[in-house]
Parts: C-alpha cells; structure tokens; sequence
C-alpha cells in the first residue's frame, strides 16, 4: 500500500488534500485499486480570519510583467517597467511585503505559453469594499509595483553578488595566438 497526497482548490475557496491509497494485489501487479480520501481544509490569511473564494481573486501570470516578452507574447506593463524574468515566488514574496493577501497556484499554465508553470492570486480589496493596501487600487498598479520590487528581491540580489564574484577573478594565464588554424 502506498500514499500519495496532492492538493485540489474546490469551488467554494476549500483546499482539499486528496490522499490516494494504492493497494497492490500480491498475486498480480496489473490490479490497482485506488481509494481517494478527501479531507477539507479551509485556507485562512495570517489573522487567522477565514477569506472568501480565492477563484474570484485577481490573477497574475509572471509573463504579465517579463521584459523578455512581447507585448503579443503577452507582457501587459510597458518594457522600460518590466523586469527579468519573475518567478511566482518572487511575486509572491512582494505581495507579501505590501501586505496583500495571495496564493501561489504552482500547478496552473499561462494559456498562450503553457511551459510557463505557475500563476499568483491576489486579493486587492477586503469584503466590505476597503483595499488591503492604500496606494494599491487595480491590478495595473499591482504589476507595476511588483516589477519594480522584483529586481530589488532578496534573491536575486543574493545571486548577482555571487556571479560578480567568481567573473572578477582576475586575469587569465592563457597565452598564444588563440584564433582558428587555417589549412
């Protein structure tokens, strides 16, 4: 027998965990039986209070704000605003830093790019109408400000150090002509 557990986001804003028992015949590997077990497990913000359905949040593909793509290829913020390649975890890291409540969906493609892998939800406004974040009013905002933090993330300021470290070496000991024998 064999567990194997993965995620499902229900209708209602549940993330279900969905454990799969497989049950092995001893007589015969060809009989599988497969068992789902549902368990519901309510997604909360860092309050501890309950939020509404993640389904009807904004959504924020990492291609949305990626100086490497086209406008047709789907980049919606202009290129001198758009940073390097973003990762969902980059996104998701400045949402948090500007205090808005998101959800990271690893499993979700971009629809005109599908080996682009993830997507974030983003909650703007509270229940009552309120945004979370003041100076945050629409999702054009949302990207612009995102773009602008990416560059500065932790993470790739952490690796742009590293590589400035090992180019900077020093001079190479390579000497001769170097170029191409000709025959």
């Amino acid at each position: 027998m064999r567990w194997k557990p993965r995620y499902e986001i229900g209708k209602s804003g549940t993330r279900n965990l969905v454990l799969d028992l497989r049950c092995v015949s001893s007589e015969s590997e060809d009989s599988v039986f497969d068992f789902p077990i549902r368990l519901s497990v309510r997604v909360r913000n860092m309050d501890g209070a309950e939020l509404p359905n993640i389904k009807k949040w904004i959504v924020m593909y990492p291609v949305y704000i990626n100086s490497k793509k086209t406008m047709a290829e789907g980049r919606r913020i202009g290129l001198a605003k758009a940073c390097e390649n973003p990762t969902c975890a980059e996104i998701g890291d400045c949402c948090s830093y500007l205090k808005l409540p998101f959800a990271i969906e690893i499993d979700k493609a971009y629809p005109r790019d599908f080996m682009q892998r993830g997507r974030v939800r983003v909650l703007l406004k509270k229940e009552d109408g309120t945004l979370f974040n003041s100076s945050i009013s629409s999702r054009k905002q949302l990207m612009l400000r995102v773009a602008e933090m990416v560059p500065r993330h932790h993470g790739r300021t952490k690796k742009q150090e590293t590589a400035s470290t090992s180019s900077t070496a020093g001079p190479s000991t390579k000497s001769g002509k170097g170029g191409k024998k000709r025959r």
